[in-house]
């Protein structure tokens, strides 16, 4: 579900958006100034979510970016596995297999509480509380 619609000139670094239906973080945004005959220009420099991969994205200044909504729900982890953790969510006590990355593995336990966001469907465990 998309919370609103922005502006390319209007993402500020630290903002999430949707490039090529993914989530991405905006690292940083320049702007070029507008011509004669031209609009401005954008090069938008992103960090994906979930997997940590780096785009780069040029549109021009009045281009719109979907702002994904960002679910961020506490569970409890059941067991660990190769990829994914089994983990059961505190407020509606549902089971969930939800994947990890690879900086929180050592942290991860049975019993531990995290924290995992959902991002349009898309769900994965952020960190260890």
């Amino acid at each position: 579900m998309v919370l609103r619609l922005i502006d390319a000139h209007s993402s500020k670094p630290g903002t999430t958006i949707m490039v090529d239906g993914e989530a991405c973080t905006v690292r940083s945004n320049d702007i070029s100034k507008t011509g004669k005959h031209g609009a401005s220009k954008c090069r938008i420099e992103a960090i994906e979510v979930f997997s940590g991969k780096k785009k780069i994205v040029a549109v021009p200044g009045d281009t719109r970016f979907d702002v994904p909504m960002i679910e961020k729900r506490k569970a409890q982890v059941l067991s660990v596995g190769d990829n994914t953790v089994s983990v059961m969510d505190l407020e509606s006590f549902e089971t969930l297999d939800v994947p990890f990355s690879e900086e929180i593995k050592d942290k991860l336990a049975p019993e531990k509480q995290v924290e995992y966001w959902d991002i349009e469907g898309k769900k994965a465990v952020m960190r260890v509380l």
